[in-house]
């Protein structure tokens, strides 16, 4: 019996879901609806029916679906639009650490979009006396709920060392017919404020997400699917839905992060910038070293404990119109034509006798940008898709490209008599105008991850990826591709989604200990989240600088996926796509290491350095038995070793690609690669963290199994 993914994807206007073959990730089926904002059931009703339409239509058996999960705007949209539930904060503290705790606490009310607020009742119980206060906060949340809280936040100082009077306010809130959460149950952080405001936003979601997530259960249950719904983090992974209903907080910008899971899946992207171009605007984000870079969500201008995808959205993209004032081009965007209601030049007919109009497309907008109107009264917006496609730097057979040059020749003619040149002139004109703007967000992100232009791939999906990243890319010099069924990636990421998890802890100068519970918490948490433990894969980081200890989690459901394709290439193939990736002759190119799945490939270069003085230097690449590029960086060493030689072998290494500087031993970044798992440890900081999380790792592994360790600069 074959098995299906289903992955469902609810936009602002469309719902998308998708079939995937779990074997070969071949695309069995895709449907497309109207969301269902305006439904009774809401947009739980889309995602029924798009469902059911995906499974009767193209003849998948419920019992053929290993894995489904849908991501969803609802709590963003909820947010803006202010539809939350009135949270009532329940505080507790004791001796001298009450005044202080009472005061950072009661953090008001929060703003939101267009006006809105979250509003939030506030009390506070002291709680030195534990059978006073145990009365007490029982009279307390009845006040609160006669004063109109629909749930209830516990936040105590220290609760992430010991929940226990939170937990107890929870279950005597939920006791009493309440929702509850507590401040433990999101963030793990010490920061009483932060995590108070955390807790507040993700309890005042509770109520409305818990409807959603009851309904859509409840129908795929009923449809006969017999494994359980998953749901879109923000993070790029999925959790069960048992976990949304405890942290509807982490939903929140999933959609934003489903195309980067689907490039992460689906297209193997290892290192480089993900766009995701639609009409309107495009979401910039970053994969390194295969992983999603997170950064702390910010609501109603405040920080929150909230880790969700970086995300940089620029108002650019394949829809965008063209700005002119004074006789010139001086913007692209942020008004599309979607915005104008203006149909784009490039996929219009042909229009006769045009003339250049200058239009506000929104009332408060000045009348600057442009559309083109033609004898018989049809008017046509200049759009940054037509430039693209004018002067042909949209592949052919993209989603966006349009073989009706011409008629995107005459409209922007129209533009070139106005301001005096021709018409692919002022289309380059925009092209270089918007492709600045984009690369001044790109910059700011290699800056910000310290990405190497050398190996940086700029990745483009969504319906508009073409219309940006070729032009860009060629401009730039740097290398580029559109992600295989770039449309619908985000649907297919939600389809590919592994689960996650991140657990955080403050802690100053972590021991062995420390990492070590970091790490077992993880495990215990993704799994709870729905994954299969053969296939976690845990890497830790440390933060100096704001004393964190971070375990980031990452694993497959109860079927593990098999890899993008059945096929084992021979040394020669994957040498041949090492080659390709590393840009450099065939004879500077060898394997140096091979174990289980992982083959190691070291390019030799040489750079001069102030352009006098040659130095050797390696390229790494890591590939997989399909000959997936999973790491590529600047090399330092490596060694094939086993489990009983493994501390001495760390050591040698070590000894070998150590650098001292101002501030002492620099250890190189460390990756470990054996049988089906790659361990990231490039987080860690001493010799002592490393071998430990290593021996942890491996204590199952047999003793004569080969193991890869590289450093990496």
């Amino acid at each position: 019996m074959r098995q299906v993914r289903i992955g469902i994807d609810v936009g602002g206007t469309f719902t998308d879901a998708v079939a995937i073959d779990n074997t070969t990730y071949e695309i069995i089926a895709k449907e497309k609806i109207p969301t269902t904002h305006d439904s009774k059931e809401g947009v739980a009703e889309g995602i029924i029916n798009v469902l059911q339409n995906i499974l009767r239509k193209n003849g998948i058996a419920p019992e053929e679906v290993v894995f489904i999960a849908h991501g969803t705007t609802q709590a963003t949209n909820a947010l803006l639009e202010g539809d939350v539930a009135t949270t009532g904060i329940l505080a507790m503290s004791s001796g001298l650490e009450a005044s202080r705790a009472k005061t950072v606490s009661d953090i008001g009310n929060i703003p939101l979009a267009l006006g809105k607020e979250l509003k939030t009742i506030f009390t506070f119980v002291e709680t030195s006396d534990a059978q006073a206060s145990a009365k007490e906060i029982e009279r307390e949340i009845d006040s609160l709920k006669s004063k109109g809280a629909d749930v209830i936040v516990a936040t105590e100082s220290f609760s992430v060392d010991d929940p226990t009077n939170e937990q107890f306010v929870i279950k005597t809130a939920r006791d009493k017919g309440l929702y509850a959460t507590g401040g433990h149950e999101v963030s793990k952080l010490y920061g009483l404020k932060v995590r108070t405001r955390t807790a507040v936003v993700n309890g005042s979601l509770i109520p409305r997400m818990m409807e959603t997530a009851n309904m859509t259960e409840s129908c795929v249950k009923r449809s006969g699917i017999p494994t359980s719904l998953m749901i879109m983090r923000c993070d790029g992974g999925v959790m069960t839905i048992d976990e949304v209903r405890r942290r509807p907080i982490l939903t929140m910008l999933s959609g934003l992060a489903a195309g980067v899971a689907g490039v992460l899946m689906y297209e193997k992207l290892s290192d480089g910038i993900f766009f995701e171009a639609g009409g309107t605007s495009t979401d910039i984000s970053v994969v390194k070293d295969g992983r999603v870079m997170v950064r702390y969500g910010e609501i109603g201008g405040h920080k929150t404990y909230l880790s969700s995808l970086d995300v940089r959205t620029l108002g650019v993209a394949g829809g965008s119109m063209i700005r002119v004032e004074n006789g010139k081009i001086t913007d692209v965007g942020p008004r599309s034509a979607h915005i104008a209601g203006v149909p784009y030049e490039i996929f219009s007919e042909k229009l006769m006798n045009p003339k250049l109009e200058l239009v506000a497309p929104l009332a408060d907008d000045e009348k600057v940008f442009a559309v083109v109107s033609g004898s018989d009264g049809r008017k046509v917006s200049l759009t940054l898709a037509g430039a693209a496609n004018l002067i042909g730097s949209i592949p052919e057979g993209d989603y966006a490209y349009s073989a009706e040059k011409e008629n995107a020749r005459v409209a922007w003619q129209a533009l070139g008599d106005v301001i005096g040149c021709s018409a692919e002139d002022a289309a380059r004109q925009a092209m270089d105008i918007s492709s600045e703007k984009i690369w001044e967000i790109v910059d700011r992100l290699i800056t910000d991850y310290k990405l190497s232009t050398d190996l940086l791939m700029l990745a483009g999906g969504g319906g508009s990826g073409g219309v940006v990243v070729p032009y860009l890319g060629e401009k730039k010099k740097v290398q580029w591709k559109i992600v295989k069924n770039a449309p619908i990636i985000s649907t297919i990421g939600v389809a590919m989604a592994m689960v996650r998890e991140v657990v955080e802890r403050t802690v100053a100068n972590p021991t062995d200990r420390d990492i070590k519970a970091i790490r077992r918490e993880a495990l215990e948490q993704v799994m709870k989240s729905g994954a299969n433990e053969n296939t976690v894969e845990i890497a830790i980081e440390i933060d100096k600088k704001s004393n964190i200890l971070r375990a980031v989690a990452t694993g497959a459901t109860e079927f593990k996926m098999s890899d993008s394709t059945n096929k084992i290439l021979t040394t020669d193939e994957l040498h041949a796509i090492a080659i390709k990736s590393l840009r450099l002759p065939a004879e500077k190119v060898s394997e140096v290491a091979a174990a289980g799945k992982w083959h190691v490939f070291d390019g030799q270069y040489t750079k001069r350095i102030f352009g006098i003085f040659p130095t050797r230097k390696h390229s790494v690449r890591v590939l997989d038995r399909n000959g997936v590029v999973c790491l590529q960086r600047e090399g330092l060493g490596a060694i094939v070793t086993k489990k009983t030689k493994l501390a001495d072998d760390v050591q040698t290494l070590f000894e070998e690609t150590v650098s001292y500087g101002t501030v002492g031993e620099q250890l190189p970044g460390l990756f470990a690669y054996f049988g089906e798992k790659q361990i990231d440890l490039s987080g860690l900081t001493s010799r002592e963290q490393i071998i430990s999380v290593l021996e942890t790792e491996l204590e199952f592994v047999p003793d004569d199994e080969k193991i890869i360790l590289l450093a990496v600069n």
